[in-house]
């Protein structure tokens, strides 16, 4: 008798997964894992050919769509020639490519490009490099100090979660993190609150660096808007200072936010920009730290404890640079762009039929992100129960997001069509008439 996929989901590989794997993010109330066979564009669907809508592009990384042709078959290309090797001894034609385009898109073409395999990974490169500029420079120095926002994230290694400040989501590592100093983000209307405490921390002259999330905070920050105006006041600040400024672009880059990098729509660039997540279109593991030659060149001496002692198994691997490269070879097309610009303005248009609802605290676009906060008892909270009823209500009508508490964002791969885009909203809508 044949298996049918029901009876493969549900008897061989969802209770093998219970049985076997422990899952990110995951607490045991939630509901199970959904076992997946295939994906294609903006669909991922399981076993019994069940389609659910990617609306958040599967942690944000996924940009033009599921198994785009164009960049399996690079991968595909690269990995009959060469699919790794030791990269402190050796170099390759992919990795010196994607260094040099991302120099040029960083608008940092003095610069080097470090790599290595995920967001959090950049963040602690660009952490060290930072600190260890300052040591290099004189030990003597006392430019020891992080600033970060309040409500950072940057990830769930030490050193990403140290810059992130004590959160809510790293509460149990608290006695274990180094310690920074915060500073509120430049909201619109509140950014005197964040100039003021800068310059307060300034005043000592032993700040090392500034991490910070350009435009948009994620997960920690709820998805919070900042001041274009009031984060160019902070970076020059910065700049007088002779502050490195590191900004982790991991969520904001390649376009999620409507130019290229966020950074793009700043006159002052950082000195440090990390790169991870749609870096590769959702292809394959791959981050990059950039920075500009200056601190580069503090890492040369005759000493070789002042080189950069820092390195992963997988740093510029050459199935993921080439994934790269092909992903940024159509991020750069004008179809892609045009395609961006219609996400921002059908999001933009919802945005103006529903931003005054009573039942949205906010109702707002950045890019091709849509951000909606609801009115809820317990108030905005990653843990707020309200992401429960989001994400199954949203589940019924096969589409998959995952809300922060009572944040809900959009963020779809670029390939979504109008008619996806329509089923959301109307989703969205149907959320206001169910809610608890």
């Amino acid at each position: 008798m044949e298996t049918t996929a029901k009876e493969i989901t549900e008897h061989l590989l969802k209770p093998k997964d219970r049985t076997y794997v422990w899952h990110p993010f995951h607490h045991p109330t939630d509901l199970a894992p959904i076992p997946i066979l295939k994906a294609q564009g903006t669909y991922l669907f399981g076993y019994d050919g069940h389609p659910y809508m990617d609306a958040v592009s599967s942690w944000w990384v996924t940009l033009h769509g599921h198994c785009h042709p164009y960049i399996t078959e690079s991968i595909c290309r690269q990995a009959a020639n060469l699919e790794q090797v030791i990269f402190a001894n050796f170099t390759h034609a992919p990795a010196i490519e994607l260094a040099e385009r991302l120099l040029t898109l960083s608008k940092l073409e003095n610069g080097k490009v470090f790599f290595c395999d995920n967001g959090s990974t950049a963040i602690e490169a660009a952490l060290k490099i930072a600190l260890q500029y300052w040591h290099n420079k004189s030990p003597h120095i006392a430019s020891k100090k992080v600033i970060c926002f309040t409500n950072a994230y940057h990830g769930d290694t030490f050193g990403a979660m140290s810059a992130a400040g004590k959160t809510s989501l790293n509460r149990p590592f608290w006695p274990y993190l180094f310690s920074v100093e915060t500073i509120p983000p430049p909201i619109s209307g509140k950014e005197e609150l964040s100039i003021n405490r800068l310059n307060e921390l300034l005043s000592e002259n032993d700040v090392a660096c500034f991490i910070f999330e350009p435009i948009l905070q994620g997960v920690s920050g709820i998805m919070q808007k900042h001041s274009a105006e009031g984060l160019e006041a902070l970076l020059k600040i910065c700049h007088q200072h002779h502050v490195i400024m590191i900004a982790d672009e991991v969520m904001t880059g390649f376009g999620r936010t409507g130019p290229i990098l966020a950074c793009d729509r700043l006159s002052i660039k950082p000195d440090m920009i990390c790169l991870s997540k749609g870096l590769t279109g959702g292809f394959l593991p791959l981050g990059a730290t950039i920075c500009r030659d200056e601190i580069y060149e503090s890492f040369i001496s005759d000493k070789r404890e002042h080189a950069f002692l820092h390195g992963h198994s997988f740093c510029g691997n050459p199935l993921a640079c080439a994934a790269a490269n092909a992903s940024i070879d159509l991020l750069m097309m004008d179809s892609c762009n045009q395609k961006r610009q219609k996400i921002e303005q059908s999001h933009r248009h919802f945005c103006e039929q529903w931003q005054n609802h009573p039942s949205f605290l906010r109702c707002e676009t950045t890019g091709t992100i849509l951000v909606i906060e609801y009115a809820t008892q317990d108030g905005r909270s990653y843990f707020s129960s309200y992401r429960d009823f989001l994400l199954q209500h949203f589940l019924q009508n096969d589409i998959f997001v995952r809300p922060f508490g009572n944040v809900l964002y959009i963020s779809p791969p670029y390939c979504i069509t109008a008619e996806d885009l329509a089923k959301i909203y109307k989703t969205i809508i149907s959320t206001v008439e169910k809610s608890p």
